[in-house]
């Protein structure tokens, strides 16, 4: 059986067609200027930069406070030791690495501070000249209405709680299966966490991905205050 002539043509548009050699060479052509637009991008920098000075800092580095803002930034190691004297009147001051472990003590904490959730952590702002609490959620950190005046309460019969630093230093508590938990930590700690759990937060308690988040992160702060340079009270 003989094939009709026209059955041998390439359809319009193919390779090796003139059609199909435009469009091959306009591909070419586009994809050549986008190899030319990532050529004169600089490569990600694998560091941070100080947000004081500039110069670029690992991924594991020092914080200071903004008292005036209440944010955090990220600084080298020369830049942090400039804020580290608590007895002078600056606008910014260094977060400690410091973690204490209250652990005899947590539950009078929790129940003399009538805290309404699961977790919170508490702080003295020097700007308001009190102390604040925040609970982290799907909104991320959101500060409680509650009055706090059993604070000195607290701090009267809870061993190292009276050396908390204004602005830098948090106490974290937690209560989960009637267990309460409580631990001074560096402010920083805090808001990494509030970070991690506005991204995992599902639903009306956060979900399962949040409780293990909680876990994990609470056996990281136990292991910082036993570990043998830490500082542990009981």
């Amino acid at each position: 059986m003989s094939i009709p002539h026209d059955a041998t043509r390439s359809a319009p548009g193919a390779a090796g067609t003139p059609d199909g050699t435009g469009r091959a060479r306009a591909e070419f052509a586009a994809l050549s200027v986008l190899a030319r637009i990532r050529a004169g991008r600089p490569e990600p920098s694998p560091y941070e930069r100080c947000e004081m000075c500039g110069a670029p800092v690992a991924d594991q580095h020092q914080h200071v406070v903004n008292i005036g803002t209440r944010s955090l930034l990220c600084t080298c190691r020369p830049c942090y030791l400039l804020f580290t004297h608590d007895d002078a009147a600056l606008a910014y001051r260094a977060v400690p690495d410091r973690y204490l472990s209250f652990q005899d003590l947590a539950a009078p904490v929790w129940e003399e501070l009538e805290l309404p959730v699961g977790t919170a952590f508490l702080f003295i702002n020097s700007a308001l000249e009190r102390v604040v609490a925040f609970y982290p959620g799907p909104a991320g950190a959101t500060e409680s209405e509650l009055p706090l005046a059993a604070w000195d309460r607290v701090v009267a019969t809870t061993p190292g709680l009276g050396t908390l630093k204004p602005d830098v230093e948090a106490l974290l508590v937690r209560a989960v299966d009637q267990k309460v938990e409580a631990f001074l930590v560096p402010i920083d700690v805090c808001y990494e966490l509030v970070g991690h759990l506005r991204k995992l937060w599902r639903g009306f308690d956060g979900g399962q991905d949040v409780r293990r988040r909680l876990d994990d992160f609470f056996a990281h702060v136990r292991s910082r205050c036993t570990s043998g340079h830490r500082e542990v009270v009981t």
